[in-house]
Protein backbone atom coordinates (compact mmCIF):
# COMPACT_ATOMS: atom_id res chain seq x y z
CA UNK A 1 0.00 0.00 0.00
CA UNK A 2 1.09 3.23 -1.14
CA UNK A 3 2.15 5.97 1.51
CA UNK A 4 -1.05 8.31 -0.26
CA UNK A 5 -3.35 5.27 0.20
CA UNK A 6 -2.29 4.53 3.71
CA UNK A 7 -3.33 8.03 4.90
CA UNK A 8 -6.62 8.23 3.08
CA UNK A 9 -7.29 4.70 4.94
CA UNK A 10 -6.21 6.20 8.04
CA UNK A 11 -8.32 9.20 7.78
CA UNK A 12 -11.50 7.51 6.62
CA UNK A 13 -11.29 5.41 9.82
CA UNK A 14 -10.71 8.34 11.90
CA UNK A 15 -13.99 9.99 10.33
CA UNK A 16 -15.97 7.34 10.45
CA UNK A 17 -14.73 6.68 14.14
CA UNK A 18 -16.00 9.90 15.44
CA UNK A 19 -18.07 10.53 18.23
CA UNK A 20 -19.01 14.31 17.39
CA UNK A 21 -18.86 15.75 13.41
CA UNK A 22 -21.21 18.50 12.11
CA UNK A 23 -21.94 16.43 9.16
CA UNK A 24 -21.93 12.55 8.16
CA UNK A 25 -19.59 11.85 5.12
CA UNK A 26 -20.29 10.05 2.24
CA UNK A 27 -17.05 7.84 2.35
CA UNK A 28 -18.07 6.56 5.29
CA UNK A 29 -21.38 4.74 4.75
CA UNK A 30 -20.99 0.97 4.71
CA UNK A 31 -23.19 -1.08 1.78
CA UNK A 32 -24.82 -2.49 4.30
CA UNK A 33 -26.02 0.31 5.82
CA UNK A 34 -27.19 2.24 2.55
CA UNK A 35 -29.25 -1.32 1.62
CA UNK A 36 -30.84 -1.02 5.25
CA UNK A 37 -31.55 2.84 4.78
CA UNK A 38 -33.64 1.72 1.14
CA UNK A 39 -36.45 -0.74 3.16
CA UNK A 40 -37.23 2.13 4.90
CA UNK A 41 -38.07 4.28 2.09
CA UNK A 42 -41.62 6.05 1.91
CA UNK A 43 -43.00 3.27 -0.83
CA UNK A 44 -44.88 0.32 -0.90
CA UNK A 45 -42.21 -2.39 -1.20
CA UNK A 46 -44.30 -5.07 -2.66
CA UNK A 47 -44.66 -2.90 -5.60
CA UNK A 48 -43.37 -3.99 -8.80
CA UNK A 49 -39.93 -2.71 -9.23
CA UNK A 50 -39.48 -0.01 -12.22
CA UNK A 51 -39.20 -0.93 -15.51
CA UNK A 52 -37.11 1.67 -17.61
CA UNK A 53 -38.47 4.90 -15.77
CA UNK A 54 -41.91 3.79 -14.93
CA UNK A 55 -43.01 2.37 -11.35
CA UNK A 56 -40.72 4.12 -8.15
CA UNK A 57 -39.04 6.37 -10.57
CA UNK A 58 -42.33 7.85 -12.25
CA UNK A 59 -43.48 8.66 -8.40
CA UNK A 60 -40.47 10.15 -7.72
CA UNK A 61 -41.08 12.52 -10.67
CA UNK A 62 -44.12 13.54 -9.59
CA UNK A 63 -42.54 14.37 -6.37
CA UNK A 64 -39.74 16.60 -7.73
CA UNK A 65 -42.82 18.06 -9.41
CA UNK A 66 -45.29 18.70 -6.90
CA UNK A 67 -42.63 20.33 -4.80
CA UNK A 68 -40.93 22.62 -7.37
CA UNK A 69 -44.54 23.48 -8.45
CA UNK A 70 -43.95 22.44 -12.52
CA UNK A 71 -45.95 20.70 -14.75
CA UNK A 72 -42.98 17.90 -15.04
CA UNK A 73 -40.13 16.55 -14.00
CA UNK A 74 -37.42 13.97 -15.65
CA UNK A 75 -35.43 11.49 -13.53
CA UNK A 76 -31.51 11.29 -14.75
CA UNK A 77 -28.70 9.37 -13.80
CA UNK A 78 -26.39 11.94 -13.25
CA UNK A 79 -26.77 16.37 -13.11
CA UNK A 80 -24.38 16.21 -15.63
CA UNK A 81 -26.43 15.02 -17.90
CA UNK A 82 -29.65 16.98 -17.09
CA UNK A 83 -28.09 19.97 -17.66
CA UNK A 84 -26.32 19.10 -20.77
CA UNK A 85 -29.38 18.53 -22.26
CA UNK A 86 -31.38 20.70 -21.15
CA UNK A 87 -28.94 23.67 -22.27
CA UNK A 88 -28.81 21.90 -25.71
CA UNK A 89 -32.28 21.83 -25.97
CA UNK A 90 -33.10 25.36 -25.25
CA UNK A 91 -30.21 25.85 -27.94
CA UNK A 92 -32.23 24.37 -30.33
CA UNK A 93 -35.37 26.16 -29.03
CA UNK A 94 -33.72 29.57 -29.50
CA UNK A 95 -31.74 29.16 -31.94
CA UNK A 96 -28.65 30.14 -30.46
CA UNK A 97 -26.00 28.08 -29.18
CA UNK A 98 -24.03 30.75 -26.30
CA UNK A 99 -24.85 29.66 -22.68
CA UNK A 100 -24.03 32.64 -20.27
CA UNK A 101 -22.93 31.16 -17.05
CA UNK A 102 -20.19 31.76 -14.33
CA UNK A 103 -16.58 30.30 -15.08
CA UNK A 104 -16.80 28.87 -11.41
CA UNK A 105 -20.08 26.65 -12.55
CA UNK A 106 -20.29 22.88 -13.03
CA UNK A 107 -20.34 22.90 -16.87
CA UNK A 108 -17.39 24.58 -16.73
CA UNK A 109 -15.22 23.56 -14.35
CA UNK A 110 -16.44 19.49 -13.46
CA UNK A 111 -17.58 18.30 -17.17
CA UNK A 112 -14.67 18.12 -19.00
CA UNK A 113 -15.64 20.40 -21.52
CA UNK A 114 -18.83 18.61 -22.86
CA UNK A 115 -21.05 21.52 -23.73
CA UNK A 116 -18.62 22.22 -26.56
CA UNK A 117 -17.54 18.57 -27.67
CA UNK A 118 -20.96 16.63 -27.30
CA UNK A 119 -23.63 19.96 -27.72
CA UNK A 120 -21.71 22.06 -30.31
CA UNK A 121 -22.06 25.09 -27.43
CA UNK A 122 -20.52 27.75 -26.74
CA UNK A 123 -20.01 29.74 -22.85
CA UNK A 124 -19.40 33.31 -22.39
CA UNK A 125 -19.01 34.97 -18.99
CA UNK A 126 -20.96 37.73 -17.26
CA UNK A 127 -18.67 38.02 -14.67
CA UNK A 128 -15.82 36.59 -13.41
CA UNK A 129 -15.25 37.37 -9.87
CA UNK A 130 -16.07 34.67 -7.55
CA UNK A 131 -19.58 36.02 -6.85
CA UNK A 132 -22.93 35.92 -8.75
CA UNK A 133 -23.26 38.26 -11.56
CA UNK A 134 -25.18 41.42 -11.53
CA UNK A 135 -28.48 42.29 -13.42
CA UNK A 136 -26.64 45.08 -14.92
CA UNK A 137 -23.65 42.52 -15.91
CA UNK A 138 -26.22 39.88 -17.70
CA UNK A 139 -28.26 43.23 -19.08
CA UNK A 140 -25.11 44.63 -20.86
CA UNK A 141 -23.03 41.91 -21.49
CA UNK A 142 -21.65 42.33 -24.84
CA UNK A 143 -22.14 39.14 -26.72
CA UNK A 144 -25.29 38.09 -27.40
CA UNK A 145 -26.85 34.43 -25.92
CA UNK A 146 -29.64 32.27 -25.45
CA UNK A 147 -29.41 30.78 -22.62
CA UNK A 148 -28.75 32.50 -19.38
CA UNK A 149 -27.63 29.51 -16.75
CA UNK A 150 -27.74 30.60 -12.88
CA UNK A 151 -25.64 28.10 -10.52
CA UNK A 152 -28.00 28.40 -7.38
CA UNK A 153 -26.22 28.71 -4.78
CA UNK A 154 -22.47 29.32 -6.57
CA UNK A 155 -20.29 26.11 -4.87
CA UNK A 156 -16.64 27.37 -6.13
CA UNK A 157 -17.11 30.52 -4.80
CA UNK A 158 -18.31 29.71 -1.34
CA UNK A 159 -21.96 28.58 -1.95
CA UNK A 160 -23.21 32.09 -2.76
CA UNK A 161 -27.10 33.50 -3.66
CA UNK A 162 -27.98 36.64 -4.80
CA UNK A 163 -30.51 37.99 -2.86
CA UNK A 164 -34.62 37.21 -3.77
CA UNK A 165 -34.35 40.72 -6.05
CA UNK A 166 -31.27 40.42 -7.41
CA UNK A 167 -31.91 37.16 -8.66
CA UNK A 168 -35.39 38.20 -10.01
CA UNK A 169 -33.36 41.56 -11.50
CA UNK A 170 -31.08 38.70 -13.03
CA UNK A 171 -34.41 36.84 -15.01
CA UNK A 172 -35.71 40.05 -15.75
CA UNK A 173 -32.71 40.88 -17.78
CA UNK A 174 -31.98 38.05 -19.54
CA UNK A 175 -35.94 38.04 -20.72
CA UNK A 176 -35.18 41.55 -21.91
CA UNK A 177 -32.59 39.70 -23.82
CA UNK A 178 -35.19 37.48 -25.34
CA UNK A 179 -32.68 34.48 -23.75
CA UNK A 180 -34.02 31.60 -21.67
CA UNK A 181 -33.28 31.17 -17.48
CA UNK A 182 -32.26 27.85 -16.64
CA UNK A 183 -31.23 27.09 -12.96
CA UNK A 184 -28.65 24.48 -11.96
CA UNK A 185 -30.24 23.86 -8.87
CA UNK A 186 -28.01 21.84 -7.22
CA UNK A 187 -28.53 22.51 -4.06
CA UNK A 188 -31.57 24.86 -4.42
CA UNK A 189 -33.43 22.73 -2.00
CA UNK A 190 -31.23 24.77 1.23
CA UNK A 191 -31.83 27.85 -0.46
CA UNK A 192 -35.34 29.01 0.53
CA UNK A 193 -34.25 30.18 4.29
CA UNK A 194 -31.80 32.64 2.40
CA UNK A 195 -34.61 34.00 -0.42
CA UNK A 196 -37.25 34.20 2.22
CA UNK A 197 -39.51 32.64 -0.35
CA UNK A 198 -40.85 28.33 -0.85
CA UNK A 199 -39.88 26.42 -3.67
CA UNK A 200 -42.11 26.88 -6.25
CA UNK A 201 -41.61 30.33 -6.20
CA UNK A 202 -38.30 30.15 -6.46
CA UNK A 203 -38.59 27.57 -9.41
CA UNK A 204 -41.08 29.27 -11.06
CA UNK A 205 -38.65 32.34 -12.07
CA UNK A 206 -36.87 30.05 -14.23
CA UNK A 207 -37.62 28.10 -17.55
CA UNK A 208 -36.20 24.98 -16.18
CA UNK A 209 -34.24 24.17 -13.05
CA UNK A 210 -32.59 20.81 -11.99
CA UNK A 211 -32.03 19.79 -8.95
CA UNK A 212 -29.81 16.95 -7.32
CA UNK A 213 -31.27 14.31 -5.55
CA UNK A 214 -28.10 13.50 -3.28
CA UNK A 215 -26.28 16.58 -2.54
CA UNK A 216 -28.52 17.61 -0.06
CA UNK A 217 -31.08 15.08 0.21
CA UNK A 218 -28.69 12.16 0.83
CA UNK A 219 -29.98 9.83 -1.97
CA UNK A 220 -27.95 7.36 -3.69
CA UNK A 221 -27.35 9.31 -6.89
CA UNK A 222 -29.02 11.43 -9.49
CA UNK A 223 -31.14 14.43 -10.58
CA UNK A 224 -34.18 15.41 -12.16
CA UNK A 225 -34.81 18.39 -14.54
CA UNK A 226 -38.47 20.12 -13.89
CA UNK A 227 -40.04 22.66 -15.96
CA UNK A 228 -43.26 22.70 -18.58
CA UNK A 229 -43.78 19.45 -20.04
CA UNK A 230 -43.64 19.99 -23.46
CA UNK A 231 -39.95 20.98 -22.64
CA UNK A 232 -39.51 18.01 -20.11
CA UNK A 233 -40.88 15.59 -22.48
CA UNK A 234 -38.42 16.53 -25.23
CA UNK A 235 -35.26 16.28 -22.96
CA UNK A 236 -36.17 12.76 -22.27
CA UNK A 237 -35.81 11.68 -26.02
CA UNK A 238 -32.39 13.26 -25.56
CA UNK A 239 -31.85 11.40 -21.83
CA UNK A 240 -32.39 8.12 -23.96
CA UNK A 241 -30.09 9.09 -26.69
CA UNK A 242 -27.43 9.95 -23.97
CA UNK A 243 -27.60 6.78 -22.10
CA UNK A 244 -30.03 7.53 -19.72
CA UNK A 245 -32.91 5.59 -20.15
CA UNK A 246 -31.99 3.02 -17.39
CA UNK A 247 -33.36 -0.39 -16.95
CA UNK A 248 -33.64 0.11 -12.94
CA UNK A 249 -32.81 2.93 -11.28
CA UNK A 250 -35.09 1.97 -7.83
CA UNK A 251 -32.62 2.00 -5.33
CA UNK A 252 -31.56 5.80 -6.41
CA UNK A 253 -35.37 6.47 -6.81
CA UNK A 254 -36.29 4.79 -3.44
CA UNK A 255 -33.30 7.24 -1.70
CA UNK A 256 -34.56 10.35 -3.25
CA UNK A 257 -37.82 9.16 -1.53
CA UNK A 258 -36.61 8.99 1.62
CA UNK A 259 -34.36 12.21 1.21
CA UNK A 260 -36.94 14.04 0.36
CA UNK A 261 -39.36 12.88 3.37
CA UNK A 262 -36.79 13.09 5.73
CA UNK A 263 -34.17 15.67 4.83
CA UNK A 264 -35.73 18.13 2.62
CA UNK A 265 -37.90 19.51 5.91
CA UNK A 266 -34.98 19.93 7.99
CA UNK A 267 -33.00 21.89 5.62
CA UNK A 268 -33.67 24.91 6.65
CA UNK A 269 -32.56 23.99 10.63
CA UNK A 270 -29.23 23.16 8.73
CA UNK A 271 -28.54 26.58 7.64
CA UNK A 272 -29.83 28.11 10.57
CA UNK A 273 -27.39 26.08 12.97
CA UNK A 274 -24.23 26.76 10.01
CA UNK A 275 -25.14 30.62 10.96
CA UNK A 276 -24.29 29.53 14.62
CA UNK A 277 -20.98 27.53 14.14
CA UNK A 278 -19.77 30.20 11.65
CA UNK A 279 -19.81 32.66 13.96
CA UNK A 280 -18.40 30.15 16.64
CA UNK A 281 -15.74 29.71 14.37
CA UNK A 282 -14.87 33.30 13.28
CA UNK A 283 -14.66 33.25 17.49
CA UNK A 284 -12.33 30.85 18.00
CA UNK A 285 -9.89 31.89 15.37
CA UNK A 286 -9.80 35.14 17.01
CA UNK A 287 -9.38 34.01 20.71
CA UNK A 288 -6.65 31.85 19.52
CA UNK A 289 -4.24 34.45 18.00
CA UNK A 290 -4.69 32.78 14.44
CA UNK A 291 -2.92 35.78 12.26
CA UNK A 292 -5.55 35.76 9.55
CA UNK A 293 -8.99 33.52 9.19
CA UNK A 294 -11.82 33.76 6.63
CA UNK A 295 -15.19 32.55 7.38
CA UNK A 296 -16.87 32.49 3.65
CA UNK A 297 -19.57 33.70 3.86
CA UNK A 298 -19.71 35.36 7.17
CA UNK A 299 -23.12 34.94 7.22
CA UNK A 300 -24.15 31.05 5.43
CA UNK A 301 -26.53 31.25 2.77
CA UNK A 302 -26.66 27.87 2.78
CA UNK A 303 -25.52 24.90 5.42
CA UNK A 304 -22.45 25.09 3.46
CA UNK A 305 -19.35 27.53 3.52
CA UNK A 306 -15.67 27.59 3.36
CA UNK A 307 -13.25 28.39 6.01
CA UNK A 308 -9.40 29.74 5.26
CA UNK A 309 -6.42 29.61 7.14
CA UNK A 310 -2.71 30.28 6.90
CA UNK A 311 -1.33 26.92 6.95
CA UNK A 312 -0.15 24.55 4.89
CA UNK A 313 -3.01 22.22 3.61
CA UNK A 314 -1.25 18.70 4.97
CA UNK A 315 -0.53 20.19 8.39
CA UNK A 316 -4.09 21.17 8.64
CA UNK A 317 -5.86 17.82 7.87
CA UNK A 318 -3.44 16.42 10.02
CA UNK A 319 -4.47 18.61 12.77
CA UNK A 320 -8.23 17.57 12.11
CA UNK A 321 -7.33 13.51 11.85
CA UNK A 322 -5.24 14.33 15.17
CA UNK A 323 -8.22 15.74 17.08
CA UNK A 324 -10.31 13.51 16.39
CA UNK A 325 -8.54 10.39 17.08
CA UNK A 326 -7.48 11.83 19.99
CA UNK A 327 -11.10 13.60 21.30
CA UNK A 328 -13.60 11.87 19.27
CA UNK A 329 -14.58 15.13 17.83
CA UNK A 330 -14.57 15.74 14.19
CA UNK A 331 -14.28 19.66 13.44
CA UNK A 332 -12.54 19.88 9.55
CA UNK A 333 -11.83 16.54 7.20
CA UNK A 334 -9.76 17.36 4.19
CA UNK A 335 -7.90 20.73 3.39
CA UNK A 336 -6.76 21.88 -0.03
CA UNK A 337 -4.00 24.35 -1.15
CA UNK A 338 -6.18 26.77 -2.95
CA UNK A 339 -4.63 30.57 -3.72
CA UNK A 340 -1.57 31.85 -2.42
CA UNK A 341 1.35 30.05 -1.19
CA UNK A 342 0.74 29.35 2.71
CA UNK A 343 -3.28 29.13 2.50
CA UNK A 344 -5.33 26.31 2.49
CA UNK A 345 -9.69 26.03 2.25
CA UNK A 346 -11.89 23.08 3.80
CA UNK A 347 -15.29 23.11 3.05
CA UNK A 348 -17.85 22.72 6.37
CA UNK A 349 -21.44 21.07 5.96
CA UNK A 350 -23.91 21.17 8.84
CA UNK A 351 -26.05 18.67 8.72
CA UNK A 352 -29.00 16.17 11.81
CA UNK A 353 -24.76 15.87 13.80
CA UNK A 354 -24.36 19.20 14.36
CA UNK A 355 -27.51 20.27 15.47
CA UNK A 356 -26.64 19.79 18.95
CA UNK A 357 -23.01 21.72 19.18
CA UNK A 358 -23.35 24.58 20.56
CA UNK A 359 -21.58 27.74 19.76
CA UNK A 360 -19.39 27.29 23.08
CA UNK A 361 -18.61 23.59 21.54
CA UNK A 362 -17.22 25.01 18.18
CA UNK A 363 -15.16 26.69 19.90
CA UNK A 364 -13.72 24.50 22.31
CA UNK A 365 -13.07 22.70 19.25
CA UNK A 366 -11.26 25.38 17.06
CA UNK A 367 -8.74 25.61 20.33
CA UNK A 368 -8.19 21.58 20.29
CA UNK A 369 -7.49 21.87 16.49
CA UNK A 370 -5.68 24.50 16.32
CA UNK A 371 -3.09 23.28 19.66
CA UNK A 372 -2.60 20.33 17.25
CA UNK A 373 -1.25 23.09 14.10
Amino acid sequence: MTDDAERTQRLAAAWKGARRTLSGGAREATVGELLAALSRAPYDMDAPADLYGDGVVAELERRVAQLLGTEDAAFFPSGTMAQQIALRCWAGRTGNPVVALHPMSHPERWEGGALTALAGLRTTHPVTEPRQPTPEEVREHPEPFGTLMLELPLRDAGYLLPTWEELEGLVDAARERDAVVHFDGARLWESTLHFGRPLPEIAELADSVYVSLYKSLGGLSGACLAGARDFVEETRVWRHRYGGQVFRQFPQALSALAGLERELPRLPAYVEQARVVAAALREGFAAAGVPWSRVHPEVPHTHQFRVWLPYEADRLTEAGARLVEETGTLLFRRWSAEGPPGLAVTELTVTEPGLTWTAAEVREAVAGFLARV
